[in-house]
C-alpha cells in the first residue's frame, strides 16, 4: 500500500507540472473566442447590418447569367437526386448546371448523361484524364468546358456558383448572389446540415460546428475585414474576379495542388483586394436560407473529410502562404490553425479533468486529502483554473445557443457531450492529417482528393422546399407558362392540377408521374401486374389499399416496396404503421397503373 501511495503521489506532481501551461492555453483559446464573440455581437447589434434586399430588387437584378459548377466523383448515387431537386426548385431565370466528371467514373457519367436527357441546363464537362485528383483540378476544367459553351453558344456567364453533389440549394439563393454580386466579387451564403436524429452524434458534431461558424464567426471576420474563406459551396464568384485570379496564378483559376481550394480562394481574393461578403442566416417561413446537406454520419467518414479540410486549411496553407503579410492575416491564420496545437490538448485536457475527479472522489471516499489538488495548488494561483473553467462554460453556452437557433433547444442540450466527442475526432484528424502530409512531404507524391460518401437528403428532408406541381411542369419543359396559366384559369375544383392537364390532352400521364416524383422526392416508375404476387399484394386489409390508395408490391432490403398516386400524408403513413413493422418506401405510379395493379391482383 505504500509502494502504491508512493507512485501515485509521483504521478500527481508529474501531471501537475502540465496544468500551469495547459491552462495557459486554454485562457489564450478562449480570450481569443470571447473576442470573436465580442465583435459578432457589436456587428449584430451596434452596426448595421448587410441590408436585406426587397423582392422588388431581388427581381431587378436576376438577370445575371449564373453559372453552376459541381465537380463529381463517385457520385452516381446521389448526384441525379440532386440535380433533378435543384433544377426544379431554383426560383431564378438565367442559370446552367456544369457537372465535371472522369472518364473512369462511368456510373456517375451514366447518372448525368440521364439527366441531361431530360433537363437541357445540365452540361457533362468530362475531365481530359482519370480520377481522382483534386476537387480543384476538377473544378478548373469545368471552367474550360464553360469557356467553350460560351464559345458555341455566343453568350457570357456573370457569376460562377460552385456545389456539390449532395446540396440541397435553397430556392432564393441565387436571387441573392446575383443581387450582392453587383457590389462584392465573392459571396458566401450559409451552409448548414439538415437535421438528423439526435443519436447521430457525428452529424450533430457538424451541426453544431456549421451553426456556430456560420452564425458567429463568419459574420464577425466579414466585421473586421478579414479574408472570407469559401465554405466550398453556396459560393459565388463574380466573374471579372475568377479571372484576375487565374491570370495571377499561369490561367488556373482554382490551385490543383490544394485539397481545400474553397479556403485557398478566399484568401487570394483578400490579397488581390478584391471584395467578399458573408450574407448573414435568415429565415424565411421558420427555416434559414441556406445551402442544407448531410455530412458524414460514421466516424470513419468524418475522420477522412477532417483529414483532408486540416490538411488543407493548416498544412498546405501554411506551406503556401506563411503567415500572410500583415497583422489581419496573422491573426486569422492563427485563428483557423490553432487546431493544430488545440484539438490534440482538448484530449489531454479532458484526461486531467477526469483523473482529478476520480482521485478527488477518491479522497472524499477515504476521508483523505486530495493530494492531487494540492500539487495543482502549488504551482499555480486558484485564479486561474478558475478563469479557464469559466470561459470554458461560456464557449458551451454559446455554441449552444447558435445550435438551438437552427436545430431547437432540445438538440442543443446535447452540445456539451458532442464537444468532446467532437474533440476525440478532431484530435484523431488532426494527427492523421500530419501523417499524410509528412509522408506526402517526404515521398514527394501530390496529394489527391479524398472521397467522402455523400447522402441525398430524404422525403422529410425535402418536404419543406417543395415547390408547386405547375412550376416544376414549366422548369421541366413539360408545359409553356401561358398553358399552365390557362389551365390554372379553366380547373375544376374537384380535379388536380395533373389531372385535369391529362383530361385537356396537353399531358400524358406519364408526363405528371415524373413531375410529380421530381416534386415529392420519390422515384416514378410502371409496374406490371405479373411483377407482384397476389399474396403480397393481398397483405394489406382491401379496405385500407382503397382508403390509403397505396398496394404492397414487395419486400426489398428491410422496407415495404408500395406503390401510390400521390405524396402520402402524416395520417397515411401512421395507419401503415398499425399494420407492418417494416419501413415503407412509396413508388409512384400512374393512376391507371394503379387501377390495373388493383383490379389484376385483388
Amino acid at each position: 500500500m505504500v509502494e502504491f501511495a508512493l507512485d501515485l503521489s509521483v504521478l500527481d506532481e508529474s501531471i501537475a507540472r502540465m496544468v500551469l501551461p495547459l491552462s495557459l492555453w486554454i485562457l489564450l483559446s478562449g480570450l481569443d473566442d470571447l473576442f470573436v464573440l465580442s465583435v459578432w455581437a457589436i456587428s449584430r447589434f451596434c452596426h448595421p447590418r448587410l441590408p436585406a434586399p426587397s423582392a422588388e430588387e431581388l427581381d431587378r437584378r436576376s438577370g445575371r447569367l449564373i453559372a453552376v459548377f459541381v465537380p463529381l466523383w463517385k457520385e452516381a448515387g446521389v448526384i441525379g437526386h440532386m440535380l433533378a431537386h435543384n433544377l426544379t426548385a431554383i426560383r431564378y431565370p438565367n442559370y446552367r448546371m456544369f457537372v465535371g466528371v472522369y472518364p473512369n467514373d462511368s456510373e456517375t457519367n451514366t447518372a448525368v448523361r440521364e439527366i441531361q436527357s431530360r433537363f437541357p441546363r445540365v452540361s457533362p464537362c468530362p475531365c481530359p484524364h482519370d480520377g481522382p485528383t483534386s476537387k480543384a483540378d476538377c473544378l478548373n476544367w469545368i471552367f474550360q468546358h464553360m469557356v467553350l459553351y460560351e464559345q458555341q453558344h455566343d453568350c457570357r456567364f456573370d457569376i460562377i456558383v460552385i456545389h456539390d453533389a449532395e446540396d440541397l440549394i435553397h430556392a432564393e439563393s441565387f436571387r441573392l448572389m446575383s443581387y450582392y454580386c453587383e457590389s462584392y466579387a465573392m459571396v458566401q451564403t450559409p451552409v448548414l446540415p439538415l437535421a438528423t436524429p439526435i443519436r447521430d452524434f457525428t452529424h450533430g458534431v457538424y451541426c453544431d460546428d456549421f451553426a456556430e461558424f456560420h452564425g458567429k464567426d463568419l459574420p464577425a471576420r466579414d466585421f473586421l475585414g478579414g479574408f472570407i474563406p469559401s465554405s466550398g459551396v453556396g459560393t459565388a464568384y463574380r466573374r471579372d474576379a475568377l479571372e484576375v485570379l487565374a491570370a495571377a496564378e499561369s490561367g488556373r483559376v482554382f490551385h490543383p495542388e490544394c485539397l481545400t481550394e474553397d479556403y485557398e480562394n478566399g484568401f487570394r481574393l483578400c490579397r488581390l483586394g478584391l471584395s467578399k461578403v458573408f450574407v448573414p442566416i435568415q429565415f424565411r417561413d421558420r427555416l434559414p436560407v441556406a445551402t442544407r446537406e448531410y455530412f458524414p454520419r460514421g466516424f470513419l467518414a468524418a475522420l477522412k473529410q477532417r483529414t483532408r479540410w486540416i490538411t488543407g486549411i493548416s498544412f498546405q496553407s501554411w506551406q503556401r502562404h506563411g503567415w500572410g503579410s500583415s497583422w489581419p492575416d496573422v491573426y486569422w491564420f492563427w485563428r483557423d490553425r490553432k487546431g493544430l496545437l488545440g484539438n490534440p490538448l482538448s484530449i489531454l485536457a479532458n484526461a486531467i479533468f477526469f483523473y482529478g475527479l476520480l482521485t478527488w472522489l477518491h479522497a472524499a471516499a477515504a476521508g483523505a486529502a486530495w493530494r492531487f489538488g494540492g500539487a495543482i495548488a502549488a504551482r499555480l494561483p486558484l485564479w486561474l483554473p478558475a478563469l479557464t473553467a469559466v470561459l470554458a462554460l461560456q464557449q458551451l453556452v454559446v455554441r449552444a445557443c447558435f445550435s438551438a437557433r437552427v436545430y431547437g433547444w432540445r438538440f442543443a442540450l446535447l452540445t456539451p457531450c458532442r464537444t468532446w466527442f467532437g474533440n476525440v475526432l478532431n484530435s484523431a484528424a488532426t494527427a492523421a492529417a500530419a501523417a499524410r502530409y509528412v509522408r506526402s512531404r517526404l515521398r514527394g507524391v501530390p496529394l489527391v482528393w479524398l472521397k467522402t460518401e455523400h447522402a441525398y437528403p430524404s422525403l422529410a428532408s425535402l418536404r419543406p422546399h417543395r415547390r408547386l406541381l405547375g412550376e416544376i411542369l414549366v422548369a421541366a419543359g413539360f408545359l409553356t407558362q401561358e398553358r399552365l396559366e390557362a389551365a390554372l384559369v379553366t380547373k375544376p375544383a374537384s380535379l388536380r392540377l395533373g389531372e385535369h392537364l391529362v383530361s385537356l390532352g396537353w399531358l400524358s400521364e406519364d408526363d405528371v408521374n415524373t413531375a410529380l416524383s421530381l416534386q415529392f422526392g420519390i422515384p416514378a416508375m410502371f409496374v406490371h401486374p405479373r411483377e407482384v404476387g397476389r399474396e403480397m399484394a393481398r397483405s394489406l386489409p382491401a379496405r385500407l389499399i382503397r382508403t390509403l390508395q397505396v398496394l404492397p408490391i414487395g419486400v426489398k432490403s428491410g422496407t415495404l416496396q408500395l406503390v401510390t398516386t400521390q405524396l402520402p400524408s402524416e395520417e397515411t403513413l401512421a395507419e401503415l404503421n398499425a399494420f407492418t413493422r417494416l419501413l415503407p418506401r412509396f413508388l409512384l405510379v400512374t393512376p391507371t397503373n394503379f387501377r390495373n395493379l388493383c383490379a389484376a391482383l385483388l
